[in-house]
């Protein structure tokens, strides 16, 4: 097994002095003018507090919170930081029954909560008033004062933060390629599990105890374990109905997983589909390759700078390419696309920023966009260097979204339905890679078998 990656490697400081730049560079600059004018940045963020279950003596299970974090790399709860960009220093506060924070974490110093106050009153009173305290609305405790800064602003600092975020240094990206190595333990274990489950949620036990095996106490989002049709639902979170069809008494041809851990609050998130016969049927192993066509080409686009818009629309056109080929679409390609008859297949995003929160931060969605095939776009723009992206094509035959289509009569042509009738049978294809955005290219973190030959041989 892997040694952990040390919490005190993290660069909290790195990423105070780059939120108080961003604030500096979006806040300070337009309010005050020229940075000589500008009032030293303070940034002021309190951790999650311990909160007890109702009727009983137990806490509820932690969470920490993502900002405090970032600043930190702290896991502990009813702590406090302050970062002082004029001394370029960073503070963490403990609560006083705890011990050892100052050898543990990347920060300046270690005191305690009981000098939040003391410590903020000096650093205001220091600067001659000339400060800007930044923290999160409804985020700070109600003993903590502000007196003497020249500028209480509650309103920007998540905005900084989410939008810092975005790219990643090199020990992020390595909490991140932990997160990924062990959850393809996981999904391997998942693989091994479905030779002989009758269950989904059997599959997902053996995911979970995997993940926590081997370092990843928590997931990332609660796994989505999908057999035959239910692969279909796109956030399907049942993980609870047998594994052999009802009407054939035969078992499902395959199983969806979509499951990743959580490493030092970075997440992975994987997905795969399993045959559960060993091999994948026929009509499964055409969707299967064509939506291996999609991710395999979308990656090969991928580098900083690269306009994601664009890459989701070239996912669609290999999707229609391929629905064509197989039959289930009719008419010509690029009417397809104008029509939007894809996205009855493909309706959602091809996938999203991931970072400390699976579906992470500052990827400026617009769901309030007219056209359907970029609604549901978690990313929008351009690509920087240093950001970790999924690509996560899918297709999916999915009644309650193709049915209005085929019931349409200005789309109804171009889906033939006697050929469509041999594929609801499959449910859904999502196959979900996690991407480092590199300057002239990317890495794939995520090592999970994805290939048919592979999987099948696992599978048997």
């Amino acid at each position: 097994m892997s040694t952990d990656i040390p919490f005190r490697d993290y660069p909290a400081k790195q990423h105070a002095a780059n939120v108080a730049k961003y604030l500096q560079a979006n806040h300070l600059t337009e309010k005050y003018g020229d940075e000589s004018n500008h009032p030293a940045v303070v940034i002021y963020l309190e951790a999650q507090k311990t909160r007890m279950i109702e009727d009983s003596d137990e806490a509820v299970l932690f969470r920490q919170r993502r900002p405090f974090f970032y600043l930190t790399g702290c896991l502990l709860p009813d702590a406090a930081v302050v970062y002082n960009s004029a001394k370029d220093e960073l503070t963490l506060f403990i609560p006083p029954n705890r011990r050892g924070a100052a050898k543990t974490y990347n920060v300046d110093r270690v005191l305690f909560t009981t000098d939040v106050n003391s410590t903020l009153a000096s650093i205001a009173s220091t600067h001659s008033g000339k400060t800007a305290a930044f923290s999160i609305a409804e985020r700070v405790s109600k003993d903590v004062s502000f007196e003497g800064f020249a500028e209480i602003n509650t309103s920007t600092l998540n905005t900084a933060i989410e939008n810092t975020r975005v790219v990643k240094t090199s020990h992020e990206i390595a909490l991140l390629r932990k997160a990924n190595e062990i959850s393809t333990k996981a999904h391997l274990a998942a693989i091994e599990s479905a030779k002989t489950a009758t269950n989904e949620r059997q599959i997902e036990a053996a995911i979970i105890g995997a993940c926590i095996a081997n370092g990843c106490r928590e997931q990332s989002y609660h796994p989505i374990v999908a057999g035959g049709e239910g692969g279909a639902t796109l956030h399907y979170v049942g993980n609870d109905v047998d594994l052999i069809d009802p009407k054939t008494k035969q078992r499902k041809d395959s199983v969806l997983i979509d499951a990743g851990g959580e490493y030092q609050t970075y997440c992975a998130d994987i997905t795969r589909v399993i045959p559960l016969n060993g091999k994948f049927s026929d009509e499964t192993r055409a969707i299967y390759e064509l939506v291996l066509e999609m991710q395999t080409k979308c990656i090969d686009e991928l580098k900083a700078g690269v306009r994601w818009d664009d890459v989701h629309a070239l996912a669609h056109r290999i999707a229609i390419a391929g629905l064509l080929k197989l039959g289930i679409l009719r008419g010509s390609a690029e009417e397809l696309f104008e029509k939007r008859v894809s996205v009855a297949f493909f309706p959602h995003g091809l996938g999203h920023y991931l970072g400390m929160d699976t579906h992470d931060t500052g990827g400026n969605p617009n769901y309030e966009d007219k056209d359907r095939m970029f609604r549901y776009l978690r990313v929008r723009g351009n690509l920087p260097a240093g950001s970790v992206v999924t690509v996560e094509p899918g297709i999916y035959f999915c009644r309650f979204i193709i049915n209005p289509v085929l019931n349409d009569p200005s789309t109804s042509q171009y889906i033939d339905s006697q050929v469509l009738e041999k594929y609801w049978k499959v449910g859904g294809v999502r196959i979900e890679d996690n991407i480092h955005i590199t300057q002239n290219g990317h890495e794939n973190l995520t090592t999970a078998p994805k290939f048919i030959a592979e999987i099948e041989s696992l599978a048997s």
